[in-house]
């Protein structure tokens, strides 16, 4: 076969060799069929591996909300107990009648512990979301282990009492030692709205 003799014409590519038509045919389907696969089955492609990238992202949800709804319960329960909890430390707050009272019981603890007071000065109430926060600016003298007693004494107290910014420094020759302390309390506030709040708690039971 020689290709010079050969019509390259495609108006009569009919006359060309059965092995020229054939691979001309070849051709013409690669050509159509890789222009197809470009224009078309890419984005078929694109969009098939973003929706099973989306399809693993939601069985990932689902086996999320699975665990969430399997240990619903385990979850209410521990909702309850700390609401028992939250009520039992607020029960412990005393209320605004009770402040004076606790101050003395704070002063007592001090000097059954052995301390002299040099200052007890207690500040203004500070308000948080559901309470206020009472500082008191102690300074008492004491050997060591009477301010270790005294600390103790007031974790005991019945009424919530916390102790901030500690600082103890030697207060002369004796082994007497100087604390200066933050001492808090904290206020619901006042009875009514304490028994509002038990009112409401009931009334959710």
């Amino acid at each position: 076969m020689n290709l010079s003799e050969i019509n390259w014409n495609f108006n009569a590519a009919g006359t060309w060799p059965l092995p020229i038509r054939a691979a001309t045919t070849l051709l013409v389907c690669a050509i159509v069929a890789g222009a197809g696969v470009y224009f078309d089955t890419l984005d078929q492609l694109a969009a098939l591996e973003s929706t099973e990238q989306k399809e693993q992202d939601l069985k990932h949800e689902f086996e999320g909300k699975q665990r969430k709804a399997a240990n619903l319960k385990d979850y209410q329960d521990q909702l309850a107990q700390i609401e028992i909890q939250l009520y039992e430390m607020i029960r412990q707050m005393p209320t605004e009648e009770e402040v004076a009272s606790l101050l003395v019981d704070i002063s007592q603890t001090g000097l059954a512990s052995g301390l002299e007071f040099k200052l007890f000065k207690p500040d203004a109430p500070i308000r948080k979301d559901f309470y206020s926060e009472l500082p008191i600016n102690i300074q008492v003298i004491g050997k060591y282990e009477d301010l270790g007693l005294f600390v103790s004494g007031l974790a005991s107290l019945p009424r919530i009492v916390t102790v901030h910014d500690v600082k103890i420094t030697p207060a002369g020759n004796d082994g007497a030692m100087l604390m200066n302390a933050m001492v808090k309390t904290y206020n619901e506030g006042s009875d009514t709205a304490r028994a509002d709040k038990q009112t409401q708690r009931k009334g959710r039971k």
